[in-house]
């Protein structure tokens, strides 16, 4: 069985740790190279087939460029890019196989879908509200997978994102419009990556709740994506593509 050669990026963080631990679990894949930061990526992507990037947002135009030169697969952990960089990205995937997500768990991606599921069901009459909570050290807000349930949400009920997010509330806001979602950012102690999505009417109120007690769970799912990959044709994949689920 020939092995999936992984260049991990990233490899210094605690996502890229965590990808090095587990990795030995997944047989049809080999790593050949960590980096991180500041490394000649140029010279370590010829060893590799697929780069595994748990970098830094500011990385990631020059991880898709070099990829796409080298046409090597691709899975990107990182969150926070800009738009430009999103861009890039839906460009590269044209040539090369990317799987682009911002959670790599099984868990949390069985909660976009039942998201989705559950606010079609449920339809306007349940208010929606995401609550995250992670540790201390993280530097982005909301986290990018409250951000992904926002999306899922305000397009399951046929809705621009922008127009009905609600970030926080302070002082007198006035009554909750019947079609605004709530995304609210805790911070604190050693928490993984805690997410709650709340369906609330009059009379009932239904949660549905994720919680991550390690980083395994992410590093696993990302090493999944990178052994699915391996005969997979260019395009712009996610967790739901890895693990079959409908749309």
């Amino acid at each position: 069985m020939q092995k999936s050669k992984i260049l991990i990026n990233g490899a210094k963080g605690r996502m890229g740790q965590a990808l090095l631990a587990c990795a030995s679990s997944h047989p049809t894949l080999e790593i050949i190279a960590a980096a991180d930061l500041g490394d000649d990526l140029n010279s370590l992507l010829p060893l590799a087939d697929c780069v595994i990037d748990f970098s830094h947002p500011s990385a990631t135009a020059t991880i898709v460029s070099l990829c796409l030169s080298h046409r090597k697969r691709l899975v990107i952990g990182t969150t926070g890019q800009c738009e430009n960089d999103l861009s890039l990205i839906r460009s590269a995937a044209e040539s090369i196989p990317i799987v682009l997500s911002p959670n790599f768990s099984t868990g949390v991606n069985l909660l976009f879908w039942l998201s989705k599921v559950t606010a079609q069901t449920l339809g306007a009459d349940f208010d929606i509200e995401i609550v995250e909570m992670h540790h201390r050290l993280k530097k982005d807000a909301p986290s990018g997978t409250a951000a992904k349930l926002l999306q899922i949400l305000a397009q399951a009920r046929n809705l621009n994102p922008s127009d009905v997010s609600c970030y926080g509330r302070s002082g007198i806001t006035g009554e909750r419009s019947s079609s605004e979602i709530g995304v609210h950012a805790i911070r604190g102690g050693d928490v993984v990556g805690d997410h709650t999505v709340i369906f609330a009417t009059q009379g009932e109120r239904l949660e549905l709740v994720h919680k991550a007690s390690n980083r395994h769970t992410f590093a696993n799912g990302a090493l999944r994506a990178a052994a699915w990959l391996a005969d997979k044709p260019p395009g712009l994949y996610d967790m739901l593509d890895v693990l079959g689920l409908p749309r």
